[in-house]
Order: structure tokens, then sequence, then C-alpha cells
């Protein structure tokens, strides 16, 4: 018997050390839980799929850091050998980065897993022939400066969106910000009940008259959302020559409820969305809620060509509209506005989701170009 007893506890003692329910990770005594091989990942710029081998004595769980350049094939494990497929894509920004994986398992194991990828570059999708008049790389400071000027509107002013376009700061929190060299506009709930968001326009009082027009953006989540780069005329008389008349360019438009189509527009008296006439055209482009785009316009004095990420996305002409007011208003100097809306006949179609409140459209800059 007393053999017996001694044999026992010998062969219970590994089993305790090695359970795959994670009573292995419960026991400080036991550090190394996960072997992962290679020990970091260096991924290329242009984007790329990588491996990385996991060995557990226990069960495990994956968690990423909420960064979107990345994605993972498996979020959890179990006693052996495992596989994780990692997906990074293309950087476009002029700057390395990085992320931290969090394997865990049971209550007291935690290990980290380094990802980084080189430099990438931003792409250069301007048109031969045209040269720099004004920018805003949003690079200095921590508001907007003088070439920009905010709306300031109650709820319901336009398209029955439920918005508040405030300039400033509302229940300490500005609508619009910048930081780490990118235009933030903010839209949130504020403690009275109301939403708050920012609506911004550049060179209201000029503009420019024909030209290339780009921003670099990345737009927000959530069922509600109604982000938008486009371009209105500069000095309008509301009275003699209203909306539609007037003209519309809607460069980049995008609700929530459709994640990752972005369309554009034009607006004309002849042309417009009241009567379903209006020149659009949309794609799903793919992360436009998760990466950077550029969003641009070429604007001749007889064509109006929108793009994304150098792809055509609409263009018209006047031969093809007419050369008319009423067809082709786009004759004068137009000015160029972001906003984020929240809601409304478009953005609000299905409803909205306000638990996805706060959100955030970040611009990296806005250029505009004109033919030299």
């Amino acid at each position: 018997m007393k053999t017996m007893i001694g044999l026992w506890i010998v062969t219970l003692i590994p089993l305790m050390g090695c359970g795959s329910d994670g009573q292995a990770a419960n026991n400080p005594l036991v550090d190394n839980i996960i072997e992962v091989s290679p020990a970091d990942l260096q991924f290329a710029a242009a984007g790329e799929e990588k491996t990385i081998r996991i060995k557990a004595a226990a069960a495990w769980a994956l968690k990423d850091d909420g960064q979107t350049w990345y994605s993972l094939s498996a979020n959890s494990g179990y006693v052996g050998e495992s596989v994780v497929k990692i997906t990074a894509l293309k950087n476009s920004e002029e700057k390395e980065r990085s992320a931290i994986l969090s394997f865990t398992s049971g209550t007291n194991y935690k290990q980290e897993y380094l990802l980084k990828q080189s430099k990438g570059a931003i792409e250069n999708y301007v048109p031969e022939g045209y040269s720099l008049v004004w920018q805003d790389e949003f690079n200095e400071g921590t508001t907007l400066g003088d070439d920009w000027t905010h709306e300031v509107q109650k709820s319901g002013w336009v398209n029955n969106e439920l918005q508040n376009y405030v300039n400033g700061e509302v229940y300490g929190k500005r609508v619009t910000e910048l930081a780490d060299g990118k235009l933030n506009i903010n839209c949130f709930k504020g403690s009275d009940g109301k939403i708050y968001s920012g609506r911004v326009y550049a060179k209201v009082n000029t503009g420019w008259k024909y030209g290339y027009f780009e921003a670099r953006i990345l737009l927000p989540k959530g069922k509600g959302t109604w982000p938008a780069f486009w371009m209105m005329p500069v000095g309008n008389d509301w009275n003699t020559n209203p909306w539609p008349m007037c003209g519309e360019i809607d460069i980049m438009e995008e609700v929530g409820v459709v994640p990752n189509e972005v369309s554009s527009s034009i607006h004309t008296q002849d042309y417009n969305h009241t009567k379903g006439t209006q020149k659009t055209h949309a794609m799903t482009i793919d992360r436009a809620e998760g990466e950077y785009h550029v969003y641009a316009l070429e604007w001749t004095e007889d064509a109006i060509t929108t793009y994304v990420d150098g792809k055509v996305q609409l263009a018209v002409t006047k031969q093809q509209l007419g050369s008319g007011h009423n067809q082709w208003p786009f004759h004068y100097a137009f000015y160029p506005i972001l906003n984020l809306a929240w809601g409304g006949d478009w953005g609000g179609m299905n409803g909205v989701d306000e638990s996805a409140l706060p959100v955030t459209m970040k611009v990296d800059y806005v250029r505009v170009f004109q033919k030299k």
C-alpha cells in the first residue's frame, strides 16, 4: 500500500503542471506557458501576411490593441502547437508603425508580442501641370487657423440632421481640434442630451475657381454618421441664386449605415436629388472607415472629375449636361467644406445608434492645386 501511494503522488504532479484547462496559467511558478516564434514580426511597407507559431502548456487567448492596419486569423488556442496568420495592410504613412498583441492564459499569465511595419509613403495623385497654391497640413497648434470658418447652426438646419454645429468647446470637448498632425472633427453627445459636431469652411470668402482639390481622410464608424468633403459657391446670393441653382460639388460622402461605400455627386437646377436627377457615383472602398484615403476633385471649365486614391469616381462634362447656368453653374469660385453630420435624411435613413458616439472624422491634410 505504501508503494502504491508513492507512485500516485509522483504521477499526479506533472498532470497538475500542464492541465489543459488553464491550471498552469494560475500557477505563478510556471513562467513559460506560451512560447512564440519568431520573437517579433517586422512587416514590409507594402503589406504582407506572416505566420507565428505558438507552443502552449495551457489554453490561451490573443487580443489585438485596437489598431486596424493588421488582422489576426485566430484569437485563441489550446495546449500544444498552434499557428496564427497576421496580415498587415499597406502602410501609406510616412512613419513606421507598431502594435502590441497580448497573450493571456488563466487569470495570472500575460505575455506581449510586438508587431512593426516599415515606413511607407503617401502616394502622389496630383495630375501633371498643377502647382500647389494652398494647403493645411494641421501640424501647428491645437485649433484651426484663420483660413477656416466654423458653421454655427442648431439641429434640423438642413436635411433633418440631428447635430448642433458649434464653434469651440462644449461640455469640455472641442468639435474640432488638431492632434498628431491631423484635424479631428468630433461628434458627441453632451450632458444636455444634444448632439454636437463640427462643420468648417476653407477660405470661405475667396475660394478658388477651377483646380485640383484633395483631402486625405479617415472616416468614422457608426450607424448615424454622415461625413463629407464638398464645395459650395463663394459669396452666393441665396435670393437670386438659390440651391440647387447655385451648384454643389460633393467630392466625398459616406453614411455609416452603408459602411465603406463612398460617393460623389454634383447638384444643379436641372440635376439634383430632389428630382432624382443628380449625377452621382458610388464605390466600395476597403477600410474607408479604418484607413486613410485620398479624396480628390479635378475641376476645369468644361469638366468635373472626382477620385478616390487616384481612381476615377465620378466624371461629368459641360458637353454632356448642357452649358446653361441651370445645367452647369460651375463658372465661379467655390470653397471646400469638411463636416461630420449625425442622422438626417440620409445618415439616419435607418435610424441612428447613439452607442457609437463619440465618433471622429480625421483629416490628414487639405491641399489645393491650380494649373501652372
